[in-house]
């Protein structure tokens, strides 16, 4: 089974032993255990969940080619414009892409944070974890992760702190309380887990191997998957996917499509379904070209998200901004390189959250965010995949 998985397992067997309050904190990625009185956790960043976005304004038009063997391409010099074209020159050329006998993914997540006390002194730090993962066709997987040091998030970012004197841990809000990121970490051997039942939302590998090449087909398929798909709920609720309506259903098919073009071990042609699926969602936005973290070129398409908790890992609402989530893919091989997720309106306000474990009442503050110094269009967490595709080196 994959992380999120692993963690809705989790959060289902506990649901009738714990309130949900408690049941949030025992599931949270973001964090560790909640902190003593006075003391400070280290912070472990988290994996987004793989999401996906599509099409609805308007792009170049495909420029087709008599070369098979060359990639359709985005038309640079005009003509007609027709919305979705980046996700399906991505479905024309994922689907010339090799296969082997492991999917192989690289990926390192981030979350920014703000330290200091005001909008005016603070500077922002990222929080870093790498994962790698090999799967073959019988589902079997091998995975690592390596926690990263924390760094200064910009140029500007690494100027204020060094003029705070450079220090090696830094203390940011979370919802738990007190945390700490270290900017330095050890050199610890990194391990390969292997996971023998791989499944992807409770298919099988035979299932997924099997989803349609069709995208109103594999959209049917998706629909029908049971979970608890509610950013966040009062408890847990399992439920087909299609009982949602509305931005709740695109959120929801865009991340589990995101995870399937990402992670999944599926045919080519599932691959391009996917693209093509997404090309016909409702309340997507196309916005251009763009460069990943890691300076590689690609196009962005977006939607906006209530909420960039992981679907089904929250009972309470965690956050008082709200965003937009971009996709940035490469057209020209059919990739996925990166997914981030941009502060659309700073926190403000407050919340009230359900009591704590001394039953007292709680509320959620802005000073409790780590984005709450963050301008509009500001990056608040990413996800960038270093490799996305098919080999024959089996893991070390």
């Amino acid at each position: 089974m994959d992380e999120l998985d692993a963690l809705r397992q989790v959060r289902t067997t506990l649901a009738r032993e714990e309130n949900p309050d408690r049941l949030a904190l025992r599931i949270n990625w973001r964090s560790a255990p909640p902190p003593r009185p006075r003391r400070s956790f280290r912070i472990l960043t988290v994996s987004m969940m793989a999401t996906a976005t599509l099409v609805a304004g308007t792009l170049a038009a495909i420029s087709l080619t008599s070369d098979e063997d060359r990639p359709v391409r985005l038309e640079k010099d005009g003509g007609p414009h027709a919305p979705g074209n980046a996700l399906l020159v991505a479905a024309t050329n994922v689907q010339k892409g090799p296969t082997g006998k492991y999917w192989h993914t690289t990926r390192i997540t981030g979350k920014v944070y703000a330290v200091g006390e005001s909008a005016t002194d603070h500077y922002k730090v990222e929080a870093r974890t790498r994962y790698e993962g090999w799967t073959d066709r019988s589902g079997t997987s091998c995975f690592t992760h390596e926690d990263l040091a924390a760094r200064p998030w910009t140029v500007r970012d690494k100027q204020k702190w060094q003029k705070a004197g450079a220090p090696m841990k830094v203390r940011v809000p979370t919802v738990e309380g007190q945390g700490t990121l270290f900017l330095e970490t050890g050199k610890g051997e990194r391990t390969c887990r292997r996971v023998s039942d791989q499944r992807f939302f409770g298919m099988t590998p035979e299932q997924v191997a099997a989803l349609p090449t069709q995208p109103k087909q594999l959209e049917n398929v998706l629909l029908d998957l049971k979970g608890d798909w509610e950013a966040y709920a009062p408890k847990v609720t399992r439920q087909p996917m299609r009982a949602l309506r509305g931005e709740k259903r695109v959120r929801a098919l865009s991340d589990v499509a995101g995870a399937l073009l990402a992670r999944a071990l599926v045919p080519p042609e599932v691959r391009a379904a996917a693209f093509r699926m997404l090309a016909t969602l409702p309340g997507v936005k196309a916005e251009g070209e763009t460069t990943d973290l890691l300076g590689r070129p690609g196009v962005m398409i977006s939607l906006p998200v209530e909420t960039t908790i992981p679907l089904g890992l929250s009972t309470a609402p965690r956050q008082l901004g709200t965003y937009r989530r971009q996709w940035i893919i490469d057209p020209g091989n059919g990739t996925l390189l990166a997914m981030r997720d941009l502060v659309a309106t700073p926190p403000r306000g407050s919340r009230k959250l359900p009591p704590g474990d001394d039953g007292k009442p709680r509320r959620l503050t802005v000073g409790s965010q780590p984005d709450r110094f963050h301008k509009p269009g500001e990056v608040s967490e990413y996800e960038v995949y270093e490799a996305a595709e098919w080999t024959d080196t089996a893991p070390n």
